[in-house]
């Protein structure tokens, strides 16, 4: 385990500690330190005047120094104060595994350092983004309960095929950018290949969407009117360009609202819109409306159908509390459009309020797991609210066939 067990981070499921990695504390050169102070100061001296008054207190409430690179074990003893912690982890991770660290109040610090000649802003996730750009507006109480809220809800959403393409292809572009032996040839293709895969994406995800409302608020979030904000975005806190860039008047302003869902942003280069909330209050209010249209919320056909276009593994929740986890590949509806029967393909774990059936893991359903639902037709009462009169009244009874 590369991570202190401390009170926040002995929740964590199992299933992220694959992600968190231990600090190389001891490989940073004297050249990494320099740079950290070097856009450190700078940053600090210029934000003091443009981003919000969380910032610079958040500094000092999280443990973050000008002068040294911090260790993650000295920012947990701060961070745990405001019921919050740290974990260092190798660059990008999957978006669903990056909230679901958020949902666990665990705050994801990639280990790497950008390089010299990107000392102004590097697309790929280093310890000046994590450290100095996220944490300090952790300290916000109002604002970090919407992190928190967001990785609940953004570890639900449900992906489609080709956001895992995507976020390999960000990921790869990120990578030989830094790379200082990489190829103009090399990122020219990875340059070429995001932009054809972003002009190629389809109907968005739900997964997609959220990634957007992600960057347009915690990456690239300003506060305030629309004449005269703050900067509270991570990636606009931690780039000695943007933070600058984004002050200027071509850089269009506009309200945030649930519309922001459906705009796509590109990770290597400036962004030519912004997005301000009048206050931290309001980021909950967005969240909670886009909430209200996902399928975790929705349900019904639509939601298992959003599950089969996505090809990865869901789970349904039927309404005994049943849960099917599984790779969902059919659904029959009725006439009203309602689902009355669902069918997955390969490994399959049925549960129940999150605890799995005896009996009923993958060693049991390996080839795939189908049942009707819904109400029998022509009766009212939903199976399992029947009282023993009311199935013996329709001659329902164990080990007994019916038409």
């Amino acid at each position: 385990m590369h991570f202190q067990l401390n009170d926040v981070t002995k929740k964590l499921p199992k299933h992220l500690h694959k992600f968190v990695v231990q600090q190389p504390y001891e490989e940073y050169t004297p050249q990494n330190q320099a740079v950290w102070r070097y856009v450190m100061r700078i940053n600090v001296d210029y934000l003091s005047k443009v981003a919000h008054s969380s910032y610079i207190s958040g500094l000092l409430k999280t443990g973050i120094s000008t002068e040294d690179i911090p260790y993650m074990a000295g920012m947990n003893r701060i961070l745990k104060e405001i019921g919050w912690a740290a974990v260092s982890v190798d660059g990008f991770i999957p978006p669903n595994a990056f909230m679901e660290f958020q949902a666990y109040n665990v705050l994801v610090i990639a280990s790497d350092m950008r390089t010299i000649n990107h000392i102004e802003y590097t697309p790929a996730p280093d310890i000046i983004h994590e450290a100095a750009g996220h944490a300090p507006i952790i300290a916000n109480p109002e604002y970090a309960e919407y992190l928190r809220r967001f990785g609940e809800i953004g570890c639900k959403a449900i992906s489609s095929a080709k956001d895992f393409e995507i976020y390999e292809a960000i990921r790869l572009l990120s990578i030989l950018k830094e790379n200082p032996n990489a190829s103009e040839k090399e990122r020219d293709a990875a340059e070429a290949q995001v932009a054809y895969l972003q002009d190629n994406m389809g109907p968005l995800s739900e997964m997609a969407q959220i990634r957007n409302l992600h960057w347009w608020t915690v990456e690239y979030g300003l506060i305030g009117s629309i004449e005269d904000p703050k900067i509270y975005g991570a990636g606009l806190l931690s780039s000695i360009g943007e933070s600058a860039w984004c002050m200027q008047p071509e850089v269009k302003k506009t309200a945030y609202s649930i519309a922001a869902a459906d705009i796509n942003f590109d990770i290597t280069k400036p962004q030519p819109q912004l997005f301000v909330i009048p206050d931290f209050a309001h980021l909950s209010l967005v969240l909670e409306q886009f909430a209200n249209k996902m399928a975790i919320r929705k349900g019904g056909l639509s939601g298992i159908q959003k599950l089969i276009a996505s090809q990865n593994i869901g789970t349904i929740e039927l309404s005994t509390g049943i849960q099917i986890s599984g790779t969902f590949t059919d659904v029959i509806e009725d006439e009203n459009n309602k689902p009355i029967y669902f069918q997955t393909t390969g490994f399959t774990a049925l549960s129940n309020r999150d605890k799995e059936l005896i009996g009923h893991g993958v060693e049991k359903h390996t080839n795939g797991f189908g049942s009707p639902v819904g109400k029998l037709k022509g009766i009212n009462i939903p199976i399992e609210n029947m009282s023993p009169r009311d199935l013996d009244a329709y001659q329902i009874s164990e080990g007994k066939n019916i038409s």
